[in-house]
């Protein structure tokens, strides 16, 4: 039976409660982590649990666990799955205290953990490519922190829902940065470019496992944020998230990329990307 896990219990999920002051619940005090789980075993865990690590330092939200500590509860919630293909939904909050913007003293951090089935496949996703529209990013200026609050994301997520598309493409001084929920590459003449790691686009660990995979193979990278000139005249766009590993974008607001189907280069990379699982 698949188990939840809630500052130290593993119990059913719909029998896991948090109080209704709990700062993640008021303010969105409270960072996040998802771990992509093939035939059993954490992909790329350590990378997952460095950019955890560094989204509680950022936000200054003591770490409640060692580097064991939190194996141990990602291996157990694994155990109990009886899956082999899933994820896992790591959250930790500042924790329960009376509402008031200013950190609370002595609180203890609220610990919650889950698993996911791994989402159903688009049977289009790889054959034909999704579709995206491009929106204004409406951020704030920390998105490299993994943090719950994703208000902003959300809506723009909802603006590609309410146009047929499968991802917004957030434009900032006419710059595309990053999808909603993934990171964006665009290809031309076999030359790859995609936004580089700063405070305006979330460190992806897909996205370095990709740029890890076209620095191997010598294919040409720029870690460049495109310009919207650019993606409209990509002959190639990906997306790289967790769940959608690296897929191929064909149509971009209403428009087809390069020859409309998935690219060459994509194939290449993809190809590679399943050799690494």
């Amino acid at each position: 039976m698949s188990m939840a896990y809630l500052n130290g219990d593993y119990l059913p999920l719909d029998e896991c409660k948090v109080s209704v002051l709990d700062r993640g619940f008021i303010f969105g005090d409270a960072i996040y982590e998802l771990i992509p789980v093939y035939n059993g075993e954490p992909f790329y865990l350590d990378a997952h649990l460095k950019r955890l690590f560094r989204s509680l330092e950022q936000t200054r939200i003591n770490n409640p666990n060692t580097e064991s500590g939190w194996k141990h509860i990602i291996a157990r919630l694994i155990d109990t799955s009886g899956l082999e293909k899933l994820s896992v939904y790591l959250q930790v909050t500042r924790g329960v205290a009376k509402r008031d913007h200013a950190f609370p003293a002595n609180t203890t951090p609220t610990v919650f953990g889950m698993t996911n089935p791994w989402p159903a496949t688009n049977p289009n996703m790889y054959s034909k490519g999704l579709t995206a529209v491009t929106a204004q990013d409406m951020r704030w200026d920390r998105c490299d922190i993994k943090v719950t609050s994703l208000l902003a994301n959300v809506m723009n997520k909802q603006q590609a829902v309410e146009h047929n598309a499968d991802e917004a493409f957030l434009v900032r001084n006419g710059c595309v940065l990053e999808g909603s929920a993934t990171n964006v590459f665009i290809v031309k003449d076999n030359k790859v470019m995609t936004a580089p790691k700063n405070n305006l686009i979330l460190p992806g660990i897909t996205r370095d496992v990709v740029v890890d995979i076209l620095n191997e193979n010598n294919i040409p990278l720029l870690e460049q944020a495109p310009t919207e000139a650019q993606l409209a005249d990509a002959d190639e766009v990906w997306i790289t998230s967790s769940t959608k590993e690296c897929a191929p974008v064909t149509i971009v607001d209403g428009k087809p990329v390069g020859e409309g189907q998935p690219g060459q280069l994509w194939a290449e990379v993809y190809g590679l990307y399943q050799q690494r699982k």
